[in-house]
């Protein structure tokens, strides 16, 4: 009830003008939204490098209605890549095929995905996962895509019942893979609808994917999780695995320069923090 409702919230035009507005709402998102500009989003990821950390950039949104929607979005991205390099930032992109015009034609699709990771050489680029019905086209992409190129990765979703079998099918491409909890309304029999089985499903899928790294039989694998405690858990199953007194921590920076984008972002912000 509660992933309905914010997911419906999410597409409110009334809550999309009003909500950002609100002084605890710009507070709640601005860890992991830092503004709606890319240069608001560059500026945090500045911040974050003299850190030590990373960031992946994405600009928020999916289903474009037509080719010029999604050429938009590639030149968007191209733009970020290249404002990037003039800072001199180590940034990485996220791209939603939706939003590269899957719906509108795979090879449309295909075309973008490959002009982008041409454009992102020295970086990376990470192929976002939408809802279910988008798995196979999504990982059809991803196939071709890592055929051409080494830095690009996929995303996978740990409540999918199906994602184990999508691992180990992926594997010998040696791929990258971002493994996330998974945030759209799905049936029960296609994804576990319990946050403790969902959890469970997170932690056994990241130690598949630490061992198949450790085995060398994969590239990156990246855990994005926001729960704290699955972040320790995570951490100490590393340690244990790689017998190293380090860890690896992954976060996600955003542009939402689009209708709902911040508001988007908050609420899967607040599901992924109940969650």
């Amino acid at each position: 009830m509660l992933r309905r409702g914010l997911l419906w919230a999410s597409t409110n035009p009334f809550l999309a003008e009003r909500l950002p507005r609100l002084p605890f709402v710009r507070r709640a998102v601005r860890r992991f939204m830092p503004g709606e500009s890319t240069e608001d989003a560059l500026d945090a990821a500045a911040r974050r490098e003299r850190e030590g950390a990373g960031a992946v950039l994405t600009l928020l949104g999916e289903n474009v209605e037509d080719e010029a929607e999604a050429r938009a979005v590639v030149d968007h991205y191209r733009g970020v890549l290249e404002r990037a390099r003039e800072r001199g930032l180590d940034v990485e992109i996220s791209v939603k095929p939706t939003h590269l015009g899957l719906d509108l034609s795979p090879d449309l699709a295909a075309q973008n995905l490959r002009e982008l990771t041409a454009a992102a050489e020295g970086s990376f680029v990470w192929v976002d996962m939408e809802s279910s019905p988008y798995v196979d086209a999504t990982l059809e992409l991803y196939r071709a895509a890592r055929r051409e190129h080494d830095h690009v990765g996929v995303c996978l979703q740990a409540y999918l019942h199906r994602t184990p079998t999508d691992l180990q099918a992926l594997l010998p491409l040696e791929p990258a893979i971002r493994l996330v909890k998974g945030a759209y309304l799905e049936p029960p029999d296609v994804a576990h609808p319990k946050k403790r089985s969902v959890d469970a499903a997170f932690k056994s899928l990241a130690r598949t994917l630490l061992l198949e790294r450790r085995a060398g039989r994969m590239g990156r694998p990246a855990l994005a999780t926001h729960d704290g405690n699955i972040q320790g858990d995570v951490t100490r199953m590393a340690r244990e695995l790689a017998a190293a007194e380090s860890g690896a921590v992954y976060a996600r920076l955003g542009t939402t320069a689009q209708e709902f984008g911040t508001l988007a972002s908050w609420l899967v912000d607040v599901l992924n923090a109940l969650t």
